[in-house]
């Protein structure tokens, strides 16, 4: 995910490879002290792990290591561009021996090697573990634990878990160097670990900070070939009136458009007719009248379990009948558990009402008028960022929801973790696109998202979204042309 994000604030991951593989370098100088004519043996997978590896190579290589890297697998199934560019420049280079590792035999060939080595960096696999090691990766992790020398690993163990610490087959490292922060894993499984050093290649905190392609990448549900209709999503959205019949229309096209496989509408019957002629992709369930009342609450009670997540508020109308009935909605909402949007009208029900909000998994998504009549707290411009996001923090907290507050930039917490999305323009102050973002937010619930991650994700969709709207019509756009826009953002960043 930081990788993605580094990208995309404009680090490459050849920079980063780079940083790591030579911080790697850098601590076996530190440890070993003169390279000169030590034996370094680098055993490498197809991955980064392996690229950093290949680096690291090229700089011991240069500081006088007689060194010999390991490849487990054909040069050709290297599977990122970084890594095989940094395979490409060893293969030139005669200061390196070069060894392709394919069986479990060829690794045992190798044995002798390896175990009389000054040094092995092991770069195998680091964080990209999935299961058990297989072979050839197995044996040559049992023949790095048979040398004497110095063992140093790339990032994690080969083997370990890097989040829960578990492991079958691993390497019981001397020092593992980690990058940018300290992995769980590493911390339950320190007898393995050796020395650990958490080394800084770079990244910024930004690259966590601000939502990116990253966050997306994560928090997409992947489609398997035997998907059924409702795997990706069941989107129920509570509200229209009278007066507003567009806004549960434009969420319901969002959640759609986002990839949710079902977005019912709850409306009065005297919009939904209007509702439904926005696309034959929404289905409107009906009660009688042109307000939410009693009746809607009745209609929801007997449908909601069906549902993996909920939009209440999108132009649902603000009379006494209406708030009375929001109310018992989210105690519903609340018994049964599901993730819940809270937008538009039933943010202005809830500010009158903040007890509501106790053990629902709620979103809320403010603008900043919103916020200040939820909280009574400004967010005001000539605030610094972080003295902003302490405020939504601190609010978010209190209430222990997720807070999503629309503004030149998003501010997102759930009272610990926070974001800021800085996708997006003036373009999308146009009314509808916070229903827009409504509907996406409720799609990355409903695929079973950390709330917060839904909304962080949500935001950055929805902002890139506007941004491709603007770049093509320019600010005079529409909410539906943010809508047409939101599968793009998935291809723009080679995302399904």
């Amino acid at each position: 995910m930081i990788d993605d994000n580094c990208e995309w604030l404009g680090i490459s991951r050849l920079q980063l490879m780079e940083n790591a593989g030579s911080s790697i370098a850098r601590t076996v100088l530190e440890k070993v002290g003169d390279l000169r004519r030590k034996k370094v043996v680098v055993i490498a997978g197809l991955g980064n792990n392996g690229g950093d590896g290949f680096v690291a190579a090229r700089h011991l290589a240069s500081l006088g290591s007689k060194v010999t890297v390991m490849l487990l697998g054909e040069p050709s199934s290297i599977r990122t561009e970084e890594a095989r560019r940094n395979w490409n420049i060893l293969e030139k280079m005669v200061s390196v021996e070069k060894e392709i590792i394919r069986t479990r035999e060829e690794i045992l060939m190798m044995r002798e090697k390896v175990v009389s080595a000054d040094v092995i960096v092991d770069a195998i696999l680091g964080t990209g573990i999935k299961g058990e090691p297989r072979e050839p990766v197995k044996t040559a992790i049992s023949i790095i634990n048979e040398s004497k020398g110095l063992k140093v690993s790339v990032d994690v163990p080969s083997g370990l878990d890097p989040d829960t610490g578990e492991f079958k087959v691993a390497v019981k490292s001397d020092v593992t160097v980690t990058f940018h922060a300290m992995k769980r894993g590493l911390i339950i499984a320190r007898e393995i670990c050796g020395e650990i050093l958490v080394v800084n290649i770079g990244i910024p905190k930004e690259a966590e900070l601000y939502v990116g392609p990253g966050n997306l990448r994560a928090s997409i549900k992947a489609r398997r070939r035997d998907s059924h209709k409702g795997d990706f999503g069941r989107i129920l959205i509570i509200g229209g009136s009278e007066k507003y019949s567009g806004a549960p229309a434009l969420a319901a096209l969002a959640a759609l458009r986002c990839g949710a496989d079902i977005a019912v509408v709850v409306a009065p019957e005297k919009v939904s007719g209007i509702i439904r002629s926005f696309s034959p992709s929404i289905i409107v369930y009906e009660y009688p009248g042109g307000w939410f009342d009693d009746r809607g609450v009745d209609l929801i009670k007997n449908i909601i379990q069906r549902f993996d997540s909920i939009v209440i508020g999108p132009g649902l109308g603000l009379n006494e009948k209406t708030r009375v009935a929001c109310l018992k909605v989210l105690d519903i909402i609340r018994e049964y558990g599901k993730p819940v949007v809270i937008d538009a009208d039933a943010l202005k029900i809830i500010s009158d009402n903040v007890h509501a909000l106790r053990g629902l998994r709620a979103v809320l998504t403010p603008h900043r008028g919103e916020f200040l009549t939820l909280t009574g707290s400004s967010l005001d411009e000539s605030l610094s960022l972080e003295k902003k996001i302490d405020i939504v923090r601190s609010y978010a907290k209190r209430f222990n929801v997720t807070l999503l507050v629309k503004g030149p930039e998003d501010l997102i917490s759930d009272g610990d973790r926070c974001y800021v999305n800085i996708t997006g323009n003036p373009g999308m102050t146009v009314g509808g696109t916070g229903d827009v973002l409504s509907g996406i937010v409720a799609t990355f619930l409903a695929w079973g998202n950390d709330a917060v991650d839904a909304a962080a994700t949500a935001a950055f969709v929805n902002g890139v979204a506007g941004d491709m709207a603007v770049e093509e019509k320019g600010y005079h756009i529409t909410p539906e042309d943010v809508i047409e826009k939101i599968p793009f953002v998935f291809k723009k960043f080679g995302l399904p």
